[in-house]
């Protein structure tokens, strides 16, 4: 089969349809936007997912923790991409997360290494937390205050 040359979807749209599905928990749709294989690295873990259904479970845990915590507004803001290949981008996006009023709760940034699939999708096969603990703990040490 031939693979489109071209992407039919941006990088901007493509993280809109990311907010989106965390926004509705829909975390069959976020494992649908990963690569099988994948990486997530943060400075304190790596871990590696061969099989959709355990990336499912580790969103399902974070969704946990969305509601507890009451976030239902998620946006990302695609700070920079850069084309390493025709078919293999990297981008860096500020996710910011508020509740029902649109009050912020946090935000954080994350690097992406992304790769067309063969109908002209992009897939995350990398995602590296740069800040998202320690913006977590600031957001939660602030409400014990």
């Amino acid at each position: 089969m031939h693979s489109p040359a071209f992407p039919i979807q941006n990088i901007n749209d493509f993280f809109d349809i990311y907010a989106n599905a965390l926004e509705i928990h829909d975390t069959k749709g976020m494992t649908f936007l990963h690569q099988i294989p994948c990486n997530m690295v943060s400075d304190d873990a790596y871990t590696l997912f061969s099989d959709a259904s355990k990336l499912e479970g580790f969103f399902n845990q974070g969704m946990t923790f969305y509601r507890q915590f009451g976030i239902v507004k998620v946006s990302g803001d695609v700070r920079s991409k850069i084309d390493l290949t025709k078919r293999i981008t990297t981008a860096k996006v500020n996710w910011r997360y508020a509740d029902a009023n649109r009050n912020p709760i946090y935000n954080c940034d994350y690097h992406y290494l992304m790769k067309l699939d063969k109908n002209g999708l992009w897939k995350i096969i990398l995602s590296v937390s740069i800040n998202e603990r320690e913006r977590m703990e600031e957001w939660k040490s602030k409400m014990e205050l």
